[in-house]
């Protein structure tokens, strides 16, 4: 049987298999000096169904190394239709991760475990479920987030309310296998988000980060939800700053969209060693199912990213300093000033990393243009918006082919209605981009070149100072072909070790790209 040509459009330093489906990042965790980065996956086929968890790990966020399957379901099962998302931790040696059990004809998603010792390469299932029923007056009830608060372990389980609200359900535990529901840690009817978006009738695969706060009592806290409809299911991903009181109640202020591009969803967060939250997130395909059915893969994770709380509040993300790791040659620098006719930067290729300082002409719109057809026909734009004071990302014109998804995005830049430069850094990586303001906002969307030609870039009526860098995964354990297990039996999981203590948390340093 010959093999299907590679499609053009599969990332090259995103994270994903080589074929099939995935969907949510689960289990993020440090453990034994490597990051693991666990994922929603159908071996299959590239449909959501037959849900698993594939399993990536690195020692440096560059190098990164396929294992095999990590769970699967278990015929006749509490988890028999998928093993649903959730998160892991490590303690005393072992992996400990918590998901969704998916069961065709339950509403809700009971809580269970399974445990690892060798790593992550052979898993073993806890005989019965942790958390069976979900609590009264929930309409909704998945996907599980565990992290260690001093001497206890809290949990975070995402719901629907029955009085319309979206809820993060609040759990504790000392020794990881016994624990109290305490009500929501955090409640909120629908509002609206930036970009025709709100807040969601129910939650899904809550996450939470925290930091000290320099001199006073109490901590920040962030509280990322990933915001669901009844009728139309998932939508975006909100943000809610705010504190957390040292009785451990968190106190949230106003929503903010965590992501302002329409291919982002489901982050899970994973804290560093060295004190630093990392993100990583979904993204889904923007193309027809048809199309994703000849291509035989759909859905890639996130470059990692840093998240940090600035001391007003506000949500500040970028690429992990670690991406920088994949740099190869740079393949241009220029500066100048850009008239309404485009000004020729150079040649890209489908995955690079590129910073800009752009400064748009009085009362027009100016940027870059990623020209991907030997015509100018097919283009994606970056672009500043001085009179609305946004950053515009259009990909109208981003692939001839029309079963491709196209539209404009918007970022919120009001300093850009000052005339002041604007900063930003772009990754693309052959059918996403990734955009980062310097004042933390980012957006996220897929795009699917038609065109088999060199890109090259221009810039249009703008001042400029553009760098771009060619982007390679490197070299080392070989990425994407781990033979993947069929499903095995299960052996019950042994008695649990005793909590480790907490990591120290140092700053984080964010002035290396």
């Amino acid at each position: 049987m010959s093999t299907p040509p590679v499609d053009p459009h599969l990332p090259a330093v995103h994270l994903r298999p080589p074929r099939n489906w995935i969907n949510d990042p689960n289990g993020l965790v440090f453990h034994d000096g490597h990051y693991h980065v666990f994922f929603q996956y159908n071996p299959y086929g590239p449909q959501h169904a037959n849900m698993h968890w594939g399993h990536f790990r690195s020692p440096d966020l560059v190098t990164w190394e396929e294992l095999p399957v990590a769970l699967d379901p278990t015929p006749g099962a509490d988890d028999a239709d998928g093993c649903f998302s959730g998160n892991a931790v490590s303690i005393g040696g072992r992996l400990v991760a918590f998901y969704s059990a998916n069961r065709a004809g339950r509403w809700w998603q009971p809580v269970t475990t399974a445990e690892s010792h060798d790593g992550g390469h052979t898993w073993a299932k806890r005989p019965e479920l942790l958390i069976p029923r979900p609590p009264a007056d929930t309409t909704m009830y998945r996907d599980p987030y565990v992290w260690r608060d001093g001497d206890r372990w809290r949990m975070l389980v995402g719901s629907a309310l029955a009085d319309g609200r979206g809820a993060a359900q609040l759990y504790e535990s000392t020794d990881l296998d016994h624990w109290q529901h305490l009500g929501p840690f955090a409640a909120d009817a629908p509002r609206p988000l930036p970009g025709g978006t709100d807040t969601g009738a129910g939650w899904e695969c809550p996450q939470y980060a925290s930091w000290p706060v320099p001199g006073g009592a109490g901590r920040q806290g962030l509280l990322i939800v990933s915001t669901w409809d009844t009728d139309a299911g998932p939508q975006a991903t909100a943000a809610y700053p705010g504190r957390e009181t040292p009785d451990g109640a968190f106190h949230p202020s106003e929503p903010v969209r965590l992501d302002h591009g329409p291919d982002f969803y489901a982050p899970a967060l994973l804290r560093a060693p060295d004190g630093r939250w990392l993100l990583w997130a979904w993204s889904w395909e923007a193309r027809e199912p048809t199309w994703v059915r000849e291509a035989g893969w759909a859905g890639l994770l996130t470059l990692p990213r840093e998240i940090t709380l600035a001391a007003d509040g506000t949500v500040h993300q970028q690429p992990a300093r670690e991406v920088a790791g994949l740099r190869g040659e740079q393949l241009l620098y220029a500066t100048g000033r850009a008239q309404a006719e485009p000004t020729e930067l150079g040649a890209v290729g489908g995955t690079f990393d590129l910073t800009a300082r752009l400064t748009p002409s009085p009362g027009h719109p100016g940027g870059l243009r990623l020209v991907t057809s030997a015509d100018g026909s097919e283009h994606l734009d970056v672009m500043v918006d001085a009179v609305a004071g946004d950053v515009v990302v259009d990909r109208s014109h981003a692939s001839r082919d029309p079963r491709a998804v196209g539209g404009t995005h918007r970022i919120p830049c009001p300093a850009a209605r000052s005339g002041a430069p604007i900063e930003l850094r772009v990754v693309v990586d052959r059918s996403v981009v990734e955009v980062f303001l310097s004042t933390g906002e980012a957006l996220t969307l897929r795009f699917y070149p038609d065109a088999d030609v060199p890109w090259s870039l221009q810039a249009r009526s703008v001042d400029f100072t553009v760098q771009a860098w060619n982007l390679t995964a490197p070299a080392g354990p070989v990425r994407g072909t781990a033979t993947q297990d069929a499903p095995r039996a299960h052996d019950p999981i042994p008695a649990q070790g005793a909590p480790c203590p907490e990591p120290p948390v140092p700053a984080a340093d964010f002035s290396r790209p």
